[in-house]
């Protein structure tokens, strides 16, 4: 999975088609995403202690990792990613549009 934690990603598809976000977890054994901001669930929560609010409660959905693209930094679009090895033996993120090393 080419997206990681702290990653600006653009939805590419679903109903939050459009949207941008930073990635708040990322999750490669499942292929899950969550984005801030993007696949909003509502959950009906009981207080559980006395003083605790109960209510409804908004909060981030996880999302396919397919259903997002890196926003490059240069670009400022979406785009693929490839990997490419440095001179000094490091693996670096590379935007296939203009070239440019993302950084995490």
């Amino acid at each position: 999975m080419q997206i990681r934690s702290k990653d600006t990603v653009v939805v590419i598809t679903g109903k939050d088609k459009g949207k941008e976000g930073k990635v708040l977890t990322a999750s490669p054994k499942t292929g899950k995403i969550v984005v801030e901001g993007v696949a909003i669930a509502t959950r009906h929560q009981k207080p559980r202690q006395a003083g605790m609010p109960g209510g409804i409660i908004k909060k981030e959905a996880a999302i396919d990792a397919s259903n997002v693209m890196l926003v490059c930094p240069k670009c400022k679009k979406g785009v693929r990613v490839g990997m490419r090895v440095l001179e000094n033996g490091t693996k670096v993120r590379v935007c296939k549009k203009c070239g440019a090393t993302i950084e995490a």
